[in-house]
């Protein structure tokens, strides 16, 4: 009777311990590594901010500082008038303006073929459409080269062909990209077809269905490929600098290099300027988080 007594405890201890483990696997230690994770992405950024808020003195301490000692808010004022950080970024604005309004109207455009319409052939193309991610860009990049090298240009920004303008960064958006297209594709399959039929019944084009009916309820993925499309555009540095051949049409994240390098800024002034590059693509996430997760999800599990 006595072992009975005895070893009761040690029976209730045992489901007691599974549990404790089994909340460490699935909620303390998913998050921990979340936030670990976290930290090792944000770290890059925080350096940057606080560089930005250092005086030049302070940013040759040894150890260096982990926060501002003086914070140097002067350093972002003087890192746009030492820039031509308004040249550079109304050139930035122009492409990126330009190449998201090409991704969206395409994209939309193509995926709605792929998705909503029958036509032989239609998933044939569209595996090949997609396929083409795995085509490395630098494979095609100097045919692409040769290719604007020889189009007229009409004298846009004073060129004789497209090099050397913003033609090659903001064009080809509007020819579609095979990511945003399976983006959109999928996204518009979760779409009851009825609604589509009832469009065509009551007389409506397909232009006008795409447009009345379809493309309202494709917010969420249409603000994905919209914020994906201008974060891309925005942060593009190979391309600007193979097509563009002066200085005062580098867009932000070319200029940036090229002014430092012909002239001597300070770091803490070099990083200033680069929280600015950043800050717009952080601000535009903030606003819009809500549609690009809910488009990502959407979209993924659709089809």
């Amino acid at each position: 009777m006595a072992t009975t007594e005895a070893a009761r405890p040690i029976a209730l201890a045992a489901p007691s311990g599974r549990r404790w483990r089994r909340v460490v696997t699935r909620s303390v230690l998913p998050r921990v590594v979340l936030i670990l994770g976290c930290l090792v992405f944000l770290a890059p950024f925080y350096w940057m901010v606080i560089s930005a808020l250092k005086t030049n003195a302070e940013l040759t301490q040894f150890p260096p500082s982990l926060i501002p000692g003086a914070w140097a808010w002067q350093n972002f004022v003087d890192a746009v008038n030492y820039i031509p950080f308004g040249l550079y970024t109304l050139n930035s604005l122009t492409i990126t303006v330009g190449a998201t309004i090409g991704a969206v109207l395409s994209n939309t455009l193509v995926a709605y073929g792929f998705s909503r319409i029958q036509w032989p052939g239609r998933n044939v193309l569209f595996y090949i459409c997609v396929a083409t991610i795995f085509l490395p860009y630098p494979v095609i990049l100097v045919a692409l080269f040769d290719i604007f090298g020889k189009l007229p240009s009409f004298g846009v920004q004073g060129a004789q062909h497209w090099v050397n303008t913003f033609l090659p960064l903001i064009v080809p958006a509007f020819f579609g990209n095979p990511f945003y297209i399976f983006l959109m594709r999928q996204f518009m399959l979760g779409i009851p077809r009825e609604l589509s039929d009832a469009a065509r019944v009551d007389g409506a084009s397909e232009i006008r269905t795409f447009w009345n009916v379809i493309l309202p309820l494709t917010k969420p993925a249409v603000v994905v490929v919209a914020i994906l499309a201008a974060v891309a555009a925005w942060n593009e540095f190979l391309l600007p600098l193979l097509y563009l051949q002066e200085n005062d049409k580098y867009p932000l994240a070319v200029g940036l290099v090229f002014f430092t390098s012909e002239h001597d800024v300070s770091y803490n002034l070099l990083m200033a300027a680069s929280t600015l590059i950043v800050l717009p693509v952080v601000i535009l996430f903030i606003f819009a988080q809500r549609f690009f997760i809910e488009g990502i999800t959407v979209g993924g599990v659709k089809g």
